[in-house]
C-alpha cells in the first residue's frame, strides 16, 4: 500500500508558527507519510492541486485576537471552491496553533480549524493525548503540557524568536503529525478492504 499524503496547510506571521509546522511534518514523515509543507498566504494553483490530492490535511495558524490569522480566513474562505465541488470530502483533518499566552483564545482557533473541516466534510483527528503538567508530578516539559484536546498548541513569549518554540510543544506537535499518518493509514486500508 502507499504511503499516505499528509499536506500541511499554515500561516505563520514571525515564524513560530512555522516552527510547528515542521513539527508536525517531521512527525508525519516520521510515521511514513509523504507530506508536502504549504504556506496559506502564498498558495499557487499546484499547492491547491497537492491539498485536493492529499489524504490529510492538517490546518495551522498563529492565534490573532483570539482566531485565526486574516491570511488563514483568505484561503478559508479561498477553500469554498472546494466545498462546492466536494474536493477534501472524507479526508482526514487536524490542526495546531501557537499563541504568545497560554491560553490566549487558542481553542477557538482549533475550533474554527474543526468548523472548516466539518462544512469541507472532512474526519476530524484530536490530539490523542491526556494533557501533561497537570499535577504535582508533572513538568512543563510533558507532551500536551498545555492540556489541549482539539489540536496541537504551543506557547511562545511574545519578545522571543522562533528558536523559543518550547521542546514540549514541539513535541506535541510531532505527535500529532504521527497520529494523523497513522489515522490516515488505517482509512485507507479501510477503504481497500471494502473495495476489495
Amino acid at each position: 500500500m502507499s504511503s499516505p499524503v499528509v499536506a500541511i496547510a499554515y500561516h505563520s506571521g514571525f515564524g513560530h508558527t512555522a516552527v510547528v509546522a515542521e513539527a508536525v511534518r517531521a512527525g508525519a514523515e516520521d510515521a511514513g507519510a509523504d507530506t508536502h509543507l504549504i504556506k496559506v498566504d502564498e498558495i499557487t494553483e499546484a499547492e491547491w492541486e497537492l491539498l485536493d490530492a492529499a489524504d490529510a490535511i492538517v490546518f495551522g495558524s498563529p492565534t490573532y485576537m483570539g482566531t485565526a490569522s486574516g491570511a488563514f480566513h483568505v484561503f478559508a474562505e479561498a477553500s469554498s471552491k472546494r466545498w462546492f465541488t466536494r474536493a477534501w470530502q472524507d479526508k482526514i483533518a487536524a490542526g495546531f496553533t501557537n499563541s504568545a499566552s497560554k491560553s490566549g483564545d487558542k481553542l477557538h482557533t482549533l475550533q474554527y480549524f474543526q468548523t472548516l473541516a466539518a462544512q469541507q466534510g472532512m474526519h476530524w483527528v484530536s490530539l490523542g493525548l491526556l494533557p501533561g503538567w497537570n499535577s504535582t508530578e508533572g513538568s512543563e516539559n510533558d507532551l500536551n503540557r498545555l492540556g489541549f484536546f482539539s489540536g496541537a498548541a504551543a506557547q511562545t513569549n511574545s519578545d522571543e524568536g522562533p528558536e523559543a518554540v518550547h521542546k514540549a510543544d514541539v513535541a506535541t506537535a510531532e505527535h500529532l503529525g504521527r497520529r494523523v499518518t497513522e489515522t490516515a493509514r488505517i482509512v485507507l486500508a479501510g477503504r481497500a478492504a471494502v473495495a476489495a
